[in-house]
């Protein structure tokens, strides 16, 4: 694995990256967190079909009270084509700059897609849990891989999502009576902890907090609305 991804993310094969993400799989740990989270972060990147520019927005909020502390916005180029199971290879060279440039580290992150949740157990959040060494979560609106039961209307019934036998995350509605969202630990962190902070970050709309911002601000970043650069929030 590079020190600096930027490149060479970039540059790799389709079928070498799968190769790699078989090999990092072996780093995985699901092991609990040693303490509560006090910061808690969400990432998402926003990107026009067709193009080759990326938009990453990471936003560290205070997990009692789901205000902003600090935000970092980066836009980057990518050559690695879109292709299914293999989104990281895309989005982390971005998300590597808007980590680097964010001075106030969250506890833990989450980002906008997958942990283990994925059919090489390789999501964005696992994949980039492991390249920055840090805990991380997937919350993704959609199911890669896996199935699940069904589970009650109310906010905060969940269910397993299993995949070949094995439990790979967690289906939780989080809201009432509207469709779940997919939640799974990424990295660094165990099962239990993924669902308790992801509770802890809903509001009243479907996606948590955290990767709800982080939605806005690179969807602002992309639209011309808002500028690259890290900004505390006082």
């Amino acid at each position: 694995m590079p020190d600096n991804p930027l490149d060479f993310y970039k540059t790799i094969s389709p079928s070498e990256a799968k190769k790699l993400q078989q090999q990092l799989r072996e780093k995985i740990s699901l092991e609990a967190l040693s303490a509560a989270p006090k910061l808690v972060a969400g990432a998402d990147i926003s990107f026009d079909r067709g193009s080759d520019w990326m938009h990453a927005a990471i936003v560290v909020l205070e997990l009692a009270s789901l205000e902003p502390v600090a935000r970092s916005l980066v836009s980057d180029q990518t050559s690695f084509p879109y292709i299914p199971g293999l989104l990281a290879f895309r989005e982390i060279p971005v998300l590597w700059k808007a980590w680097h440039q964010l001075q106030i580290k969250p506890d833990v992150l989450i980002l906008d897609g997958h942990g283990i949740a994925h059919p090489r157990r390789m999501g964005i959040a696992t994949h980039f849990g492991i390249e920055i060494d840090h805990p991380t979560i997937g919350s993704a609106k959609n199911i890669l891989t896996g199935s699940h039961a069904e589970l009650a209307l109310e906010k905060g019934a969940y269910a397993a999502l299993i995949d070949k036998g094995e439990k790979v995350g967690i289906a939780l509605r989080s809201r009432t009576e509207v469709n779940p969202i997919y939640v799974s630990p990424g990295h660094k962190l165990s099962f239990d902890d993924a669902y308790s902070i992801a509770m802890k970050t809903l509001t009243k709309y479907k996606l948590p907090r955290t990767t709800r911002l982080a939605h806005q601000w690179a969807n602002q970043l992309r639209r011309g609305e808002a500028e690259e650069g890290y900004l505390e929030v006082q």
